[in-house]
């Protein structure tokens, strides 16, 4: 049983990961009625976001080298007395306004009193058995979406690229997102894009770029506290198939969601993310009465 939930819920991470639907929303939602709960479902979380983390990393290894390689020119111009903030390549521009979209998420662990900070009350919502909270930002999402597409249908002089404020816009929709379970990361920041007036080709690609060190991060931190204790009564094998699955499963939702932008189709995201509010929401109240 624990490897069909590790599948299921494999195939739940990689496709809702990317897709822009909410995979922390779909997981919340999957582990409330799989009754899967406390440190050994948060471990569960933890890994399946390595396994998309992998996906994005297959997808995109060229972008992310070209990054990995316009860090150590960076240093190099900075100790060599060469760093100018005219005429920059194209890939440095990248490489600084992915570090501007990464600050808003700080916000995220600034105090908020009794010891926590705004990511422990994600945490806490993300992992109480009321699902009412997910089926409203499954509906944020839905907006957001068709928003976001008819945005990019109408709006001129669409930008190949982003600049300084879309960048930090785009950062604070993926800060947004992290908080609250049910609001789409990709959908927020693809959407945000598209509202600012970038090319939505451009912006899928950033979206997920952006993402990996969110998770990244995210992954560690949450790992410090699923380990030991109740978290290690789960065995290595559901984990090891839990990724994989993930890790299949996420490359299949960039691929899918690549033609889907590209074929002006992002809104029809947005019609199951408004249903499944609807499923959801009233599943919530029901359980409530």
């Amino acid at each position: 049983m624990e490897y069909l939930k590790a599948i299921l819920l494999g195939i739940l991470q990689g496709l809702t990961e990317f897709l822009p639907v909410s995979s922390s929303g779909h997981l919340s939602v999957a582990q409330h009625f799989m009754n899967l709960g406390g440190p050994g479902a948060l471990m569960l979380t933890v890994f399946l976001h390595i396994g998309t983390l992998v996906a994005v990393i297959a997808v995109y290894y060229k972008t992310f080298w070209k990054l990995i390689k316009e860090i150590g020119f960076f240093f190099r111009d900075l100790f060599t007395g060469k760093l100018s903030r005219k005429n920059i390549s194209e890939n440095r521009h990248l490489l600084y306004m992915m570090v501007w979209s990464c600050v808003p998420l700080l916000f995220l662990f600034v105090p908020i009193g009794g010891g926590r900070n705004l990511k422990d009350l994600a945490d806490q919502w993300s992992g109480d058995n009321d699902i009412i909270l997910e089926g409203v930002c499954f509906m944020v999402t839905a907006i957001l979406l068709f928003v976001g597409s008819y945005a990019s249908r109408h709006k001129k002089n669409i930008k190949p690229t982003v600049n300084g404020k879309q960048a930090w816009w785009v950062g604070v929709a993926q800060m947004l997102a992290a908080l609250f379970p049910g609001l789409s990361r990709s959908g927020s920041t693809i959407s945000t894009g598209m509202l600012l007036g970038v090319e939505k080709d451009y912006m899928v690609e950033y979206s997920f770029v952006l993402g990996t060190p969110a998770i990244l991060a995210a992954s560690i931190v949450e790992i410090k506290d699923a380990v030991g204790g109740a978290a290690m009564n789960m065995s290595i094998g559901p984990i090891l198939v839990g990724i994989i699955t993930a890790g299949v499963f996420g490359v299949l939702a960039i691929k899918l969601l690549e033609w889907l932008v590209h074929k002006d189709k992002f809104q029809f995201f947005g019609y199951y993310c408004m249903i499944l509010s609807i499923v959801v929401i009233a599943l919530g109240i029901a359980e409530k009465v």
